[in-house]
């Protein structure tokens, strides 16, 4: 390089949770990161859900977004290994997911968890698909038949299911810190599978508690292990404190249990998650919906 020449300035990719959703369209595939009721990026879930986006078709290990986003008529396909709110001593269906699915509402593709994590590294690493044992001698052949299994060209000549790639329009992920170029960490157990639904992703979102200068992510993160989301994978930043209510973000915050309880039992009647929704669902901004949370009675949801 020149005495002349200079490097590009780093870009700030933050954006507001609207500006993410402007960028979305109706019909599109979007992975939705975290597992369960854990570390889900529902502010962004709550962008769509005010938002006239439709005919989404989600790939998941999926939670309580996908439930509210059927309940809100938002999606026409699911790509997931389970849909569970993680609530209790067992895992259990999520109640508006069994609604949607019951009633034909949504298509549905089942995976093996081990299976859609494939289908996802697949689509990261631009392979059309992976061979493997899981799946083999079980049903899912029953509910999925576009599954096709390979023949090893090696001489043990091992049948193996062929799990396709799962590309995806777009990617949306909650971490514990980034910086304003897309680097980002978590901190809690599990990155679970963030990293592999940004890279395969056309677009790819993250929303986070908080944004620090990238010289003081490492620091932020606890240690450079958890400094798992490179830039290069991530088109937008969202700070959002509290971002990933109600499910957990640790170690900032647990699940909020009464809340989701809350949310769990509006699948019984058609008026309760009407008025659930309107209590809660249809803030214009995320700010007002994390002002309300803050203005609770103590024990309320």
């Amino acid at each position: 390089m020149s005495e002349t020449e200079t490097y590009p300035a780093p870009r700030d990719k933050r954006l507001t949770e609207d500006a993410v959703v402007a960028q979305l369209s109706s019909g599109m595939t979007i992975g939705i990161g975290g597992w369960g009721s854990r570390r889900k990026p529902m502010s962004l879930v709550r962008a769509i859900l005010r938002s006239d986006l439709t005919d989404l078709h989600l790939v998941t290990y999926g939670g309580p977004e996908v439930g509210m986003l059927c309940a809100a008529g938002k999606v026409a396909g699911l790509t997931f290994a389970f849909v569970s709110p993680d609530v209790g001593p067992a895992a259990v269906l999520e109640p508006h997911f069994r609604a949607a699915r019951q009633s034909g509402a949504i298509a549905c593709t089942e995976l093996d968890e081990g299976m859609l994590l494939l289908g996802l590294q697949a689509a990261a690493w631009r392979v059309p698909f992976i061979p493997t044992r899981v799946g083999l001698g079980s049903d899912l052949h029953l509910v999925n038949p576009g599954l096709k299994t390979v023949t090893s060209p090696y001489e043990d000549g091992e049948e193996l299911i062929a799990q396709p790639a799962i590309h995806l329009d777009a990617a949306l992920c909650h971490l514990n810190v980034a910086d304003e170029r897309g680097n980002a960490a978590f901190r809690g157990p599990d990155l679970y599978f963030d990293d592999l639904l940004l890279q395969a992703a056309e677009k790819r979102f993250i929303s986070t508690e908080r944004v620090v200068p990238s010289g003081q992510l490492v620091d932020a993160a606890g240690d450079i292990t958890r400094l798992r989301i490179n830039r290069v994978f991530v088109d937008g930043v969202v700070e959002a404190p509290n971002g990933a209510h109600p499910t957990s973000c640790e170690p900032e915050y647990g699940r909020d249990e009464v809340f989701q309880k809350a949310y769990l039992g509006t699948a019984k009647e058609a008026e309760a998650w009407d008025a659930f929704r309107s209590d809660w669902l249809t803030f214009p901004t995320e700010a007002d919906y994390q002002a309300a949370l803050a203005a609770r009675p103590t024990g309320d949801a």
